[in-house]
């Protein structure tokens, strides 16, 4: 067959073939599942450091409260799911230690806790008579 307009035997170089088009669209999906898995990998990223800023902050409330009650009435204790207002995936613990670092002195460990207690923050602070 003799092309027309350009003087050449053979079939005409417009358009793609099927193979082009198959190797485009295989290459298109492995990019757009690359960053699907990027995106998830992202909104993850984001719920865990909104869950550990969360912890933080619970914990940190938590210490000043020890602070303001003082040497003399801070008690060990703990804050089961659900207890803490506004805050049911958290649980909370804090426990004091008397006599440590040394005598007059209180270690208050702070820990809020999520996720089923697979993950925590811990704060700590010391008390003086």
């Amino acid at each position: 067959m003799i092309d027309c307009h350009s003087g050449r035997i053979g079939k005409k170089d417009s358009g793609f073939t099927l193979v082009e088009v198959l190797v485009t669209m295989v290459i298109l999906a492995i990019a757009l599942l690359g960053m699907a898995a990027l995106l998830a990998g992202i909104m993850q990223g984001n719920t865990y450091s909104n869950m550990v800023t969360t912890a933080t902050t619970l914990a940190q409330e938590k210490l000043e409260e020890v602070r303001r009650i003082g040497y003399s009435g801070v008690e060990s204790g703990e804050e089961n799911y659900g207890d803490i207002t506004d805050f049911p995936l958290f649980k909370r613990t804090t426990n004091v230690t008397s006599d440590s670092p040394a005598a007059g002195m209180k270690t208050v460990t702070v820990t809020v806790y999520w996720n089923s207690n697979n993950k925590s923050v811990e704060l700590k602070t010391i008390l003086t008579d």
